[in-house]
């Protein structure tokens, strides 16, 4: 599992108007080529009187499943600029379908180049770009007489509380990036006089919105 990298929030749709076509840009996270392929049918059922669906994806942790299709624009014109702004902006398990509608006046093979990516661009930031972090899930157990004082602490620290049980010892849960882990454990060791019991009970990725823009901007 990477220990971080970026994607898109989730579902976006973002529309510009070069030289009178409508340009759609429909963006979605998938983690599989399947849920990549039944998105992109999706959209063309939604849309199939449109001139154009094109789209492309880059799914998996090396970017290892990657496609590209013109659906029916010149070749490399339309899905391949998509695929190049997915590479660019770095992000993985990402669809992009790219709607056009034909206003009649034609682009050129620059233009269609430069319209695609732009509205895949755009779409992107307005549906905002988020960070996923690998975190580790650490379970302390402490006496009720350190309740007090450890959550007191931690609210206060850099560390983020997952979750408090309140069972025969107090258990906090608390995500701890893993090259910090070292560092959590001798603080809470410290916090505790030695008597707090720590262990690893799973990861998870946790996610920071990182950009967004809405349309109107």
């Amino acid at each position: 599992m990477l220990p971080c990298y970026q994607t898109v929030q989730g579902y976006g749709e973002y529309e510009l108007i070069i030289q009178k076509s409508r340009f759609i840009a429909h963006i979605q996270r998938v983690e599989t080529e399947e849920k990549a392929q039944e998105f992109i049918q999706e959209i063309k059922k939604r849309h199939k009187d449109a001139t154009h669906n094109c789209s492309a994806y880059l799914i998996g942790e090396s970017n290892h499943i990657q496609k590209a299709n013109d659906d029916g624009e010149p070749s490399g014109t339309a899905g391949v600029p998509i695929l190049e702004v997915l590479k660019k902006k770095d992000l993985k398990d990402t669809v992009v379908v790219i709607t056009r509608y034909f206003g009649g006046i034609k682009l050129g093979a620059g233009g269609l180049i430069r319209a695609y990516g732009k509205a895949t661009s755009e779409g992107i930031a307005a549906t905002g770009i988020v960070e996923r972090k690998l975190m580790k899930i650490i379970q302390t157990s402490i006496d009720y007489t350190f309740l007090g004082k450890v959550e007191n602490e931690l609210r206060s620290s850099p560390y983020q509380i997952k979750d408090i049980h309140y069972v025969e010892n107090v258990q906090i849960e608390t995500y701890i990036d893993s090259g910090s882990l070292p560092l959590f454990k001798d603080w809470m060791t410290d916090l505790t006089n030695g008597q707090g019991e720590m262990e690893d009970i799973g990861e998870i990725y946790l996610e920071t919105l990182l950009s967004m823009q809405n349309k109107s901007e």
